[in-house]
């Protein structure tokens, strides 16, 4: 497989669904022409893979090859008919009462890592996920409309408690920065010093 179909494959895996050819040229700085060259090449090298490549007039995505998809939806059954757990009640209340919330912030929140509950609550439809405008490889998570509904409340605002909880969770986050800040700071004072 070529240096560019190497790319497309990593640029389409990263984002996790379809990407416009104008996208990926503009991404890759190539023209079009070579760009199609590059997604032949990758759909040759999966054939006979778990995943497949997936091709329109305007746009490519990587998805679960025909063979492999009974495995994959087995295991996302399992995924949605397992209890979310008090793991996924603390992601979700992190996403309800501190917002948007990238992965990031939320294992900090936890102290946990949080990668399998928000897979969880992903694919439950609880969460979702857009990419971060700030960091391109990382995304946000948040709340859904569906989940608000469920709950009853029309924004997050409208919450039990949010007038309480949200700001005793962002002086929590905060002071936990400013210990992490302090301790850098005397880390390189001693550093320092002993130079």
């Amino acid at each position: 497989m070529d240096k560019l179909a190497i790319q497309v494959q990593a640029l389409l895996f990263a984002e996790g669904g379809a990407l416009t050819f104008k996208s990926l040229t503009k991404s890759l700085g190539c023209r079009e022409g070579d760009l199609k060259s590059a997604l032949a090449s990758l759909a040759r090298t999966l054939e006979g893979t778990g995943l497949t490549l997936i091709v329109s007039d305007t746009e490519a995505v990587l998805a679960i090859a025909p063979d492999a998809k009974d495995a994959v939806l087995k295991k996302a059954t399992e995924e949605y008919e397992r209890d979310i757990g008090d793991a996924g009640l603390e992601v979700l209340a992190v996403l309800l009462y501190e917002g948007p919330s990238t992965r990031a912030t939320i294992d900090y929140i936890r102290g946990v890592n949080s990668s399998s509950t928000i897979r969880t609550l992903l694919i439950r439809g609880l969460v979702e996920r857009s990419g971060n405008p700030l960091d391109g490889r990382e995304f946000i998570y948040r709340a859904t409309t569906d989940l608000l509904a469920h709950l009853g409340v029309t924004e997050r605002e409208k919450m039990p408690e949010y007038g309480t909880i949200a700001p005793e969770l962002t002086a929590f986050k905060n002071s936990q920065e400013a210990s992490q800040n302090n301790y850098a700071a005397e880390s390189t004072s001693i550093t320092e010093d002993a130079i």
